[in-house]
């Protein structure tokens, strides 16, 4: 009896994930070998590759026979939980693996970790790659934005593979090889930071033109649908305008209504922060994005406080601020507040990738990232292509907003910026995230800060010394002391 021809690529880990992106491999004509340590999962694959159109893929319910079944060098995806899982899958798979196989780990993952897989794995005589996969199940299944970062080597081996099942844009597969080490995982972490931050804006707009312009469902998913023809178009705003317009099947009303105000995370955004702060790189948009997720948690507080507030004589303003409101005139400002609140959010995640590259040697092409962010992934949008172009005018750009673009759009910007920003604060609407951005640029684009008072009180109380800003040298003054030296 003749042996089955050998598959191209495994995978092993089938929850929704992994299915859906064995399947994209399958069906662009790759053959691929499947393997879950419940075994039921890879009949459930099998039965999706067939009904499917008798796509190219291959089960099998052992580490071993799912290893010998690929083709040498063999490249193996593994898609588990981040953590122990991804170290027992690594041990189970690599015991029947050989020197020249790659590993690549398609996980949500810290990027220490894959790190300190890349050693143990090279101490074998493998390859490693840790690849950030966006896109959500949809995206797996049709097309991702991959962003694989390790072993060259390893890169090279699944290289036609990983640009066939990529979603395609006008300028390329959304995939390319990101740079050494974690920086695969550390670009997809940031890119969740930048979604978190995107979200939150995009939650305050609704806020906004719900609350203070009195937009009901289906002008917001109006609204949200003609935004998504213009300078916002992106896969968030197209879902949030589909998100209006679902009703409610237990009862009057849409379904956005009902849903309970409370939002889960699984922790990318909260690597993001902390790693700006080990960085010393500002991104107070993603920490409000961050913060808000916190607040929302506490439901029952806020409603304590709701309570405990009102009766202590706190009045509802949003009544009185929406009375002379000129609906069409709010409409366009949030819109143009949203876009200028964006830039600084985007900004914020390219100036943390350039302070990890420059720490870590990674030399990332942030033309490219934004190239890659262009299709398949959740922060994809129009304007990307934009930023690509920053980059490529200026690779050294020390921000999107000193970009001659960008800088145009929010001079132009800023006024309707400010104006939402005031109303929500007349109004008590809380706007963290596009205040926070607000302050950001605020604070970037001027020349002189009252740091210099900072200053003055550190070396008051610590003698930390200042610098002054005519002569060379540190300086160390007896503050107190001649402060209240008799005249």
């Amino acid at each position: 009896m003749e042996a089955a021809a050998l598959s191209r690529i495994g995978l092993a880990g089938l929850a929704v994930m992994g299915q859906n992106l064995a399947l994209n491999v399958a069906e662009k004509g790759f053959p691929i070998s499947v393997y879950n340590r419940t075994t039921s999962k890879v009949d459930e694959t099998l039965d999706r590759a067939h009904n499917e159109g008798q796509l190219p893929l291959t089960g099998h319910y052992t580490p071993r026979d799912f290893v010998l079944s690929i083709q040498k060098p063999r490249s193996v995806i593994i898609l588990v939980k981040a953590g122990a899982p991804v170290d027992q899958t690594i041990e189970a798979l690599a015991a029947h693996m050989e020197p020249g196989d790659t590993i690549i780990d398609g996980g949500n993952e810290w990027y220490e970790n894959t790190e300190r897989r890349i050693v143990e794995a090279e101490n074998r005589g493998l390859l490693y790659l840790g690849m950030g996969v966006s896109g959500g199940e949809e995206g797996a299944r049709n097309g991702p934005s991959l962003m694989p970062g390790g072993s060259y080597e390893a890169y090279n081996n699944i290289k036609d593979i990983v640009e066939k099942v990529a979603a395609q844009v006008e300028d390329g597969p959304c995939v390319t090889y990101i740079g050494e080490g974690g920086s695969g995982n550390f670009v997809k972490m940031v890119h969740n930071g930048i979604e978190y931050g995107d979200m939150q804006l995009i939650s305050e707009a609704y806020d906004v033109l719900k609350n203070v312009g009195g937009l009901s469902n289906t002008e917001l998913a109006e609204i949200f649908d003609e935004w998504n023809r213009g300078e916002l178009e992106s896969f968030l705003i197209e879902i949030t305008a589909d998100i209006f317009k679902v009703k409610d099947e237990h009862g009057e009303g849409e379904l956005v209504d009902k849903i309970l105000d409370k939002t889960g995370m699984k922790g990318t955004g909260k690597w993001t922060v902390q790693q700006a702060a080990e960085l010393s790189v500002a991104a107070p948009t993603i920490a409000a994005s961050l913060d808000c997720r916190y607040l929302s948690g506490l439901k029952d507080e806020r409603e304590d406080a709701a309570r405990i507030l009102a009766a202590a004589g706190l009045k509802e303003e949003v009544g009185t601020v929406r009375s002379g409101i000129d609906k069409k005139r709010l409409i366009d400002d949030v819109r143009q507040a949203l876009y200028a609140s964006k830039i600084c959010s985007y900004a914020q995640g390219m100036n943390l990738l350039r302070a990890k590259s420059s720490e870590k040697n990674w030399n990332l092409n942030f033309g490219e990232l934004a190239r890659i962010w262009k299709g398949g992934c959740i922060i994809r949008a129009v304007f990307l292509d934009r930023i690509k172009k920053a980059y490529q005018r200026n690779p050294n750009l020390a921000s999107l907003l000193v970009d001659p673009d960008f800088a145009k759009e929010m001079v132009q910007r800023q006024a309707a910026w400010r104006r939402v920003v005031g109303l929500a604060i007349s109004a008590g609407i809380s706007t963290p995230g596009m205040c926070a951005s607000l302050t950001y640029f605020d604070t970037y684009r001027r020349a002189r800060l009252p740091a210099n008072l900072v200053q003055a009180q550190r070396d008051l109380f610590g003698a930390h010394t200042y610098e002054r800003i005519d002569r060379e040298g540190a300086f160390h003054t007896e503050w107190t002391k001649l402060a209240r030296k008799k005249a």
